[in-house]
């Protein structure tokens, strides 16, 4: 029986030494890709490695931005720097599900023989841009949004899967609202993270217009490849999580819905996250520590991707919005009980 012990831990141990070797070199690489990135996206720092860990994470992305922020060029930087094939839809009114999707087109052949044949529409890409979501239908936004679910979609009885890996990037214009139609908090809660595209520093700005203007422009370098984020994505989900980090992310999801757990910061909230969320800012935390080169997350991961994780997932009773609360203050409330 000793001898059988003495092999199960040599085994354990190996297993533990296989993932260590794993996740020192995909950290390398994912952190060459990071670097890659901020070669052509300068003074995003914190939205290249929210991005990042959304995509380590398996997720989708909502990009909340002004106009002239960048957005479609990390798109595309990020399909040539992971070596992903990236695709971008621009949302408008009169985009059909079809659009996204695709559709059977009636052949013939030469013989006279008809038969239907299915044109697959850009949705079958390994990165999408939706550029704008919220200016398309909600019929159209839905065939999106299930099959960022679901993974496939299916169109005239037959179903056809999406190629792996699949990560949409979605983006929203916070200032014009007239004429867009805003996505319902069911569809919401699909992407992992709300990720906010601020306004570059003076330095990173003045970097920008030497940068973009002159006559040579520094263009995106391939870092990695499609299996390769692959690997990185079942890693991410094998990394050990502390006792105490499963319970600062109890405690922060169950406190940001209404009711006792939530103190006083509970009566401002008219509706919380669910267990969705829990999941989401558990992989997010296991993926900001191995683009770290860490090799377990932290309590310091949950308290800085709270917001972003959850924000999109809350909304505010009437008389906490007349206080002029806002989401952030509550999240940044609820931060103070667990950090």
């Amino acid at each position: 029986m000793a001898g059988a012990d003495t092999v199960g831990s040599s085994s354990v141990e190996k297993l533990e030494d296989v993932i260590v070797r794993s996740a020192e070199q995909v950290a390398g690489q994912i952190r060459g890709a990071k670097e890659a990135i901020s070669t052509v996206i300068f003074g995003q720092d914190r939205v290249i490695e929210n991005t990042l860990v959304t995509i380590l994470s398996g997720g989708h992305a909502l990009l909340i931005g002004v106009p002239g922020l960048a957005k479609t060029k990390l798109v595309e930087t990020l399909g040539i720097t992971l070596g992903l094939d990236a695709k971008r839809i621009q949302f408008t009114p009169d985009l059909m599900p079809s659009d996204i999707l695709g559709a059977e087109v009636l052949d013939e052949s030469n013989s006279g023989k008809r038969s239907f044949r299915f044109i697959s529409g850009p949705v079958f890409a390994q990165l999408l841009m939706a550029d704008e979501i919220n200016r398309a239908s909600p019929r159209t936004q839905s065939a999106l949004l299930q099959a960022m679910q679901e993974q496939h979609i299916t169109v005239a009885g037959v179903r056809h899967d999406l190629p792996k890996p699949f990560h949409v990037l979605a983006t929203q214009n916070p200032l014009e609202q007239e004429g867009t139609y805003p996505l319902p908090e069911a569809q919401l809660d699909r992407f992992l993270m709300e990720i906010d595209v601020d306004y570059p520093d003076r330095d990173a700005e003045r970097r920008i217009l030497f940068e973009t203007t002159g006559a040579d422009e520094t263009l995106a370098k391939a870092a990695m490849d499609a299996e390769t984020l692959l690997t990185a994505q079942r890693l991410v989900r094998r990394l050990p999580v502390g006792d105490s980090v499963v319970e600062a992310i109890l405690s922060l999801v169950r406190s940001a819905r209404p009711g006792p757990e939530g103190g006083e910061a509970g009566k401002l909230i008219a509706w919380g996250p669910g267990p969705r969320a829990s999941q989401s800012l558990m992989l997010a935390v296991r993926a900001r520590a191995l683009l770290d080169g860490r090799l377990a997350p932290s309590v310091d991961d949950v308290l800085d991707l709270a917001e972003p994780v959850l924000k999109h997932r809350m909304a505010l009773t009437f008389s906490a919005r007349a206080e002029g609360r806002s989401i952030a203050d509550v999240i940044k409330q609820l931060k103070t009980r667990i950090g």
